[in-house]
Order: structure tokens, then sequence, then C-alpha cells
């Protein structure tokens, strides 16, 4: 049986960006291994918060960090309190100026990890992973998704053997490079063990050049960057 490759490293480079932006040189290692810690401090400390990608730049003096979220107003606090204390925070890990940027997203139901998230708690809290899984299809495909694929693997519903169970509306053409498949791995922790959650989502086709930005589509919310402005909204300059 053929093994299914990442959906969103096969078209890095093709319809997909890098969510790790930066020249590494001789601190390759250190910086992937900083990068990893940032991101696992911030979906603990923002468990709550609905976050599901971190996009990390880096300058010479100064790390951007760039949270995609479905709830802003959680990580940005009364008056911003929040999200400067979280700047002060990877200041820390960094030893490095931090700019914070927040973009929400305003369809969760087509971002494949908030939909494995969803599943992963509900089947925490004891919700049968059956109707989990065909709610949050059913709200897939309401958004206009073209397909959604889950595949739950582990102890269901405590069974002494472990095993996979797959379910499939629409379609999943993996193998379509131009194919815009979003692609998640969430675990549930539960009392007799861990459970995977995969969940695939397919969002349409891309034909033509795409800019390869992990952002594309989604809108920024205040009160993360202090200056600046948005690069991908500003207009190309016109020649005379």
């Amino acid at each position: 049986m053929g093994q299914k490759t990442n959906p969103i490293g096969n078209r890095l480079g093709i319809i997909r960006g890098w969510e790790s932006n930066w020249y590494g040189g001789n601190d390759y290692g250190d910086k992937i291994a900083e990068d990893d810690k940032i991101r696992k401090y911030i979906n603990a400390r923002l468990s709550k918060a609905s976050v599901s990608r971190v996009i990390i730049e880096r300058t010479l003096k100064l790390v951007t960090v760039t949270i995609t979220t479905a709830r802003p107003g959680i990580i940005i606090g009364k008056g911003g309190q929040e999200v400067d204390k979280l700047k002060e925070e990877l200041k820390k890990i960094t030893g490095k100026e931090v700019q914070i940027n927040i973009f929400e997203i305003k369809r969760p139901e087509l971002d494949a990890k908030l939909v494995a998230t969803s599943i992963a708690r509900q089947i925490e809290n004891r919700i049968s992973y059956k109707r989990a899984i065909k709610m949050a299809i059913a709200a897939t495909m309401r958004m206009n998704a073209e397909g959604i694929k889950v595949q739950i693997s582990g102890r269901l519903n405590g069974a002494e053997m472990a095993r996979s169970e797959h379910y499939k509306e629409g379609r999943i053409p993996l193998s379509t490079f131009r194919a815009d498949i979003d692609y998640a791995l969430v675990e549930s922790h539960t009392t007799y063990g861990r459970i995977g959650v995969k969940v695939w989502i397919m969002k349409g086709e891309v034909y033509g050049k795409r800019e390869l930005s992990p952002l594309v589509g989604l809108s920024k919310k205040q009160g993360g960057n202090k200056g600046g402005g948005d690069r991908s909204k500003r207009q190309p300059r016109r020649r005379k």
C-alpha cells in the first residue's frame, strides 16, 4: 500500500509558502530549534485562542511572529495588554526585539488545524467521535469546500485494540499540485490513551501564478503591530 506524503510539504514552492522565512547560516540548527520552541510556547499559552499557524521571519535584530487565529480578541486583550505581555515573553526566548502580527481567520471551518482541534477537544469531553466528525464534515461542506477527509486512529470508545476509521465527503486529489489542500494532525488525550485526528480539506484549484504567502486571504487585526503596515495589502507602483 502506498504511503501518503504530507500535502503541505508536497506543495511548498508551488502554491504554498514556508512558515519559517530567514537565512540561518552557521546557526541554522539553533534557529530551527528556537522556532520550534516559539511555536510550542504560543500553542500552549494560547490554547483557547484557536491558533492555526505561527509564521516566523527573522532579520539581524528583529524576530517577526505572525499568528493566524479565529479568536484574535483573546490574543490582543483589552487595550493590547495581552499581546504586549506575549511580546515580552517571546523576547526572553529569542533574546531579540519581537514584533507580533495577528491575522484573523474568517472561516475556521475551512482550516484543517482548527477543524482537527475541534474534533479532538470534543473527544476529550467524551462526545461520540462519530458525531463530532459528522458535524465537522457538514460544517466544512456548508462553507463550499470541494472535499474533506477525516482519519481517526487509536482506542476508539476505549476499545481494547486500536484501529483507524476514515470519513470522506467530496474529493481530495492529493496528486494534483494545483489543488489547494490544507492538512493537519492533532492528538486527543483521553483516559484510555492518545487518539490521532488527521484532517484534509480541499478548498479548490489554483490556476496561474500564486503568491506563496501563508497569509493569502486573511485579514489583519490591529494591536499586534505598532507601525509598519501590512505589506501584503500594498499596491505595486505603476510606472509612468
